[in-house]
């Protein structure tokens, strides 16, 4: 765990953040009856459609569970062999991450998007109809390259478009999208073949490809990259008939603190060493990793293969847990604003580690050949209940935490590293699950549960609240 080593004051700097806002804070929007003023129509359908880049991501995640034993019989693939088709899309997605930042800063948020979905659809297609394990592999590091560069731009284009008196929930459906796309990959891949499983993919890249030409870009970019004539344009699209003097307003504090950021001098990666930008480094890049470390990507991809090994059945488990996802992170998108980011990440962490714990000692009880008859009931409770703790918080929040805290200067290089972090400890998970699960599952189990503890403490100690704070407010108190 990464220990508290900043001066006093960096501390003096980043502790109003460290507190939720109350009541009395002037930067949150206490009158739950303007909400709706908010949204309009052009931010629904902005966020719609940078949504669907993360929808294709959770049906990448989701497919190979269902997919794994049609892939393996009819390819005559062994157990290893499909752990290298199921966890190559992480390398994919390592390269997508490397090239993510400086894709979405030099382009543009709008034209990176633009290249996710166009890397998606020939990767699909390639496994449609593959005939041998090459064409799925280059399918599936195709479709990795594709949701590594979607997995940064998303969350942060949502971020920025939206206001801060909404812009968790409306971050939130970054991983609501994601969720979707995983449960409709779960439960589609039980009742049709691996194949078509894939060719459905090819439509929501389609939407977001041509749903990209709709849209405004982000007015943050466009004032980044010096193209202030554009800003209040598409702010002006995206608040629709709000108060013009609010948006000549917004659009000067996000041109002040572009300008005070020194835009367009994101290229020296030495910069993210500089003290001002330690903090949300290491609050960012550790939640990813322990996000990674409780064990979701595995899970994600082989589910079915942990309720074969507990005697659950694969069908009823599968459609279970994706039908249950989709509540779970409509509650997560409707507490974000009202609780915080810190409150919700501590209940998320705390509850997978106790579902964790629970599956662990109903494997270790199986080894011990005591209460077997119980086991594939405790081991569904536990994955169950590790899906819907993880769903409020820990999934889409340290993404939300991204798009949020790293300043604008350094988001290009930090974003990319901290997206590299999530993917490449998410190959590592996934490449050795499979054989750690047939070594012990017990002690597998209990490793995640003791990382879902670590990001309790982690949370309690470093991360920030950002809540009902605009951007441009955030980066200044952590720099």
């Amino acid at each position: 765990m990464v220990q508290m080593g900043f001066d006093d004051g960096m501390r003096a700097k980043t502790s109003p953040l460290l507190v939720a806002v109350d009541e009395e804070d002037p930067h949150r929007d206490s009158a739950a009856g303007d909400m709706p003023s908010f949204i309009t129509p052009v931010l629904v359908l902005s966020t719609f459609i940078a949504g669907c880049g993360s929808f294709c991501y959770g049906y990448a995640m989701g497919y190979s569970s269902p997919a794994q034993s049609g892939i393996m019989a009819e390819m005559g693939l062994s157990l290893a062999q499909y752990s290298i088709f199921g966890s190559i899309m992480t390398i994919g997605g390592m390269i997508g991450a490397i090239f993510s930042g400086k894709i979405t800063d030099m382009f543009g948020r709008r034209r990176a998007m633009m290249l996710s979905a166009v890397a998606c659809i020939p990767g699909w297609l390639a496994i449609t109809f593959a005939k041998d394990a090459l064409w799925l592999e280059i399918g599936r590091m195709l479709i990795g390259f594709a949701v590594g560069v979607s997995s940064f731009v998303v969350p942060v284009y949502i971020a920025e478009i939206a206001p801060k008196q909404i812009r968790g929930r409306f971050t939130s459906i970054n991983l609501l999208m994601t969720n979707y796309g995983f449960a409709v990959a779960f439960f589609m891949g039980n009742i049709i073949s691996w194949r078509t499983l894939s060719l459905i993919a090819v439509f929501p890249c389609v939407v977001q490809l041509v749903g990209l030409f709709f849209i405004p870009e982000s007015p943050r970019w466009l004032a980044k990259v010096g193209r202030e004539k554009e800003v209040q344009g598409a702010l002006q699209r995206l608040r629709g008939k709000k108060d013009i003097a609010d948006i000549f307003q917004e659009a000067d504090d996000i041109r002040e603190i572009s300008e005070a950021f020194q835009p367009g001098k994101d290229a020296n990666p030495l910069k993210l060493f500089q003290k001002k930008n330690a903090y949300p480094m290491i609050v960012v890049v550790g939640l990813m990793l322990l996000q990674q470390l409780g064990g979701i990507s595995a899970l994600a991809f082989y589910t079915s293969t942990v309720f074969t090994k507990a005697g659950f059945s694969t069908t009823i488990g599968s459609t279970s847990l994706s039908i249950m996802q989709i509540p779970v992170t409509l509650i997560a998108v409707l507490l974000m604003d009202a609780f915080g980011r810190r409150t919700l990440l501590m209940v998320s962490s705390a509850g997978a580690c106790l579902s964790l714990l629970l599956v662990a000692v109903s494997f270790h009880l199986k080894e011990l050949q005591y209460l077997d008859d119980l086991t594939p009931l405790l081991v569904f409770l536990g994955i169950s209940g590790y899906v819907a703790a993880f769903g409020i918080g820990m999934g889409g929040i340290p993404w939300v935490l991204m798009s949020e805290i790293l300043p604008i200067d350094v988001k290009a290089s930090g974003g990319s590293i901290v997206t590299l972090t999530n993917w490449s400890v998410s190959w590592l998970i996934t490449y050795t699950f499979n054989f750690a699960l047939e070594w012990n599952p017990a002690s597998t189990f209990f490793f995640f549960a003791a990382m879902s503890l670590v990001a309790v403490f982690f949370t309690w100690k470093l991360v920030p609240e950002t809540r009902g704070r605009t951007l441009e407010e955030i980066q200044q108190l952590c720099s």
